[in-house]
């Protein structure tokens, strides 16, 4: 079985100039790949970042720069406009991969998840670290190369390169 996970694309993401001149394409293609999911009776997870201001959620270099960011009920922690997520069920995480400190792996079990199509920013961090924790826990892992955004190209360029890339179409059961 196939999920499609949708990982970071929320508001504070795309201030990132780089990223944010990528915006509205990225939103295009991860809806093209939701909506390909939907059709195909494939489940989809929005993955999202949040932290809390009492810096108990913090990373180590949010502590060292006594710099929060993405806080709960923040216009930052917002899913970006556009993004197709009614009916949608989301993750919260607080670290780079969605499977430390969450019960992502639970949740694919529970599906009979082998494989996993990766969407979302950044390509190079979160998304990469996603990948590697999966690859640890016998999933596959699919990047959707054009349903992906990276504020670092070249990051970005080997994070894929040490998977197989799918585009957003072409989902079996």
């Amino acid at each position: 079985m196939i999920a499609v996970l949708v990982i970071d694309m929320q508001k504070a993401f795309f201030e990132d100039p780089s990223l944010e001149r990528r915006q509205e394409d990225t939103v295009q293609a991860c809806n093209t790949l939701i909506a390909a999911a939907k059709q195909n009776n494939v489940n989809v997870l929005l993955i999202k970042t949040e932290h809390e201001e009492d810096k108990s959620t913090w990373t180590l270099n949010m502590l060292e720069d006594d710099q929060g960011f993405i806080f709960r009920g923040t216009a930052q922690a917002e899913f970006v406009p556009g993004l197709t997520t009614e009916g949608l069920p989301q993750l919260l995480k607080t670290r780079d991969s969605a499977f430390l400190g969450t019960d992502l792996l639970l949740r694919l079990r529970n599906w009979n998840v082998d494989t996993i199509v990766l969407a979302g920013v950044s390509t190079h961090n979160c998304i990469a670290q996603t990948a590697a924790d999966a690859f640890g826990h016998n999933i596959r892992v699919i990047h959707a190369a054009d349903a992906t955004a990276s504020e670092d190209g070249e990051a970005a360029a080997a994070a894929r390169a040490s998977s197989p890339v799918s585009t957003a179409s072409g989902f079996s059961r």
